[in-house]
């Protein structure tokens, strides 16, 4: 197995971004969708790398992240 495969670059680019958006996801609204995106790539990783359960768990932080934008997007801004 190669080390630096074009699926762990693509899997190290992805789980960077996850971080990046959580992180700021207190500036608004636009990172917490940015967020469950990133969730959404995480979780195609998880499924080409053969990691099935990952890529389950992934898909599950992405329907309750989206949610939270959602629920974001109806509160109005103080």
């Amino acid at each position: 197995m190669e080390i630096l495969s074009l699926l762990n670059i693509y899997g190290i680019v992805v789980l960077l971004a996850m971080l990046y958006f959580y992180i700021r996801e207190v500036r608004g609204s636009l990172y917490t969708l940015l967020f469950a995106l990133s969730c959404v790539a995480s979780s195609v990783y998880g499924f080409l790398a053969g990691t099935w359960p990952f890529g389950v768990i992934e898909f599950i932080w992405f329907v309750f992240s989206f949610r939270k934008y959602m629920n974001l997007r109806k509160k109005p801004a103080l």
